[in-house]
């Protein structure tokens, strides 16, 4: 689509989002809480009175930036930025084990749309969302400035976010956990079928695609 001078119009050019800015008071004390996570240096760059150093998660196509006069936004202000994990359980208990802290599990009580992501607004009840529900489980850990962030279990996406031509998976993990889900579902296939099913990889690779980009699953 274009406008009627001849320019892009929306949906024709990618705009991938790859860098998120967060504030903070003491790039030393940030970049070593960043570097506790487990996550990626990829720079600590000192120009004039600017210091930028980035970060990227782990299976991550958008890094993090902080430092030192990179924002004028105040420190600890960033709040509710969403990492997406697999398994929110795996994911909560790296950070423990790194010696992070990290809250509970926990879903919104009201089962629907609510203030979850503010802490003291009172409607997150603890444990995983009722069923393991995608996109409904979260755990929050905060940087030593109070920038907070959430994991969110995103396991089956809803229809229309991914493109279905294009399937990919961040990391190993991901990609076990993924085929750890299909398996399950294939065991319960061949139980409806009554015999083993030779075509199991095709099976897989459709439930997979099918479940990453929001399609009805297989049966």
């Amino acid at each position: 689509m274009s406008h009627t001078d001849g320019t892009a119009g929306p949906g024709t050019v990618d705009a991938k989002l790859e860098v998120v800015v967060i504030p903070v008071s003491d790039a030393d004390r940030a970049k070593a809480f960043y570097e506790q996570l487990g996550w990626r240096l990829d720079a600590d760059r000192l120009a004039d009175d600017i210091r930028l150093i980035q970060f990227t998660p782990p299976g991550s196509a958008c890094s993090v930036q902080f430092g030192d006069n990179i924002t004028p936004a105040p420190p600890g202000s960033a709040r509710a930025q969403l990492l997406v994990v697999s398994d929110i359980e795996a994911a909560r208990k790296d950070l423990v084990d790194r010696g992070v802290r990290v809250s509970e599990t926990f879903h919104c009580s009201t089962g629907a749309v609510c203030r979850f992501r503010d802490a003291d607004a009172g409607d997150r009840a603890l444990g995983p969302a009722p069923g393991r529900s995608s996109y409904g489980s979260f755990a929050s850990f905060s940087d030593p400035d109070g920038n907070e962030w959430l994991f969110q279990e995103v396991t089956t996406r809803l229809a229309g976010r991914t493109d279905p031509s294009v399937t990919s998976f961040g990391s190993t993990r991901d990609l076990a956990s993924a085929l750890r889900r299909a398996a399950a579902a294939h065991g319960e296939h061949e139980k409806r079928i009554g015999e083993a099913d030779a075509n199991w990889p095709d099976w897989y690779a459709d439930y997979m695609v099918r479940e990453q980009s929001g399609e009805e699953l297989p049966t």
